[in-house]
């Protein structure tokens, strides 16, 4: 029994070393052609989304914003403090947060877009723990 454990530490080890060498293959750092992504990548590193790829529901909100509102829910326009940083860091009071309308949820859902004070939005479906760049 003790041969079969021994033995299975070297063959994990062997595993380990043989990720190590060919990492550039794929093992560790996965190629671009091992990635299968459906948007680009921006100037500051975040994967970018076509405003015409947006759900109708993005498209509303980042069209209230626009327009200065009315907004839904009076967090709708609330300071944003990137605390996640996944954004670029800019100072406090820089980016504002809204709501975009999540079919079939009692609440605000998970979905917002996060609007630049130099006029650039991200998008994130899954309540900041990822964004895309929005390109119009």
């Amino acid at each position: 029994m003790n041969y079969i454990k021994n033995g299975l530490r070297v063959l994990f080890a062997g595993l380990i070393v043989l990720c190590l060498i060919s990492g550039a293959a794929g093992c560790i750092y996965p190629s671009e052609d091992t990635l299968s992504t459906t948007s680009s990548s921006s100037q500051s590193g975040l994967e970018t989304i076509n405003i015409d790829d947006l759900p109708p529901e993005a498209l509303t909100t980042l069209n209230m914003i626009k327009s200065g509102g009315p907004f839904p829910y009076t967090k709708d326009g609330s300071v944003f403090n990137n605390y996640e940083g996944l954004l670029p860091k800019k100072p406090s009071g820089y980016y504002h947060e809204y709501t975009v309308e999540t079919p079939g949820s009692s609440d605000r859902g998970a979905r917002r877009i996060v609007s630049g004070g130099n006029g650039e939005y991200y998008y994130t479906d899954d309540h900041y723990a990822s964004f895309k760049l929005i390109e119009e």
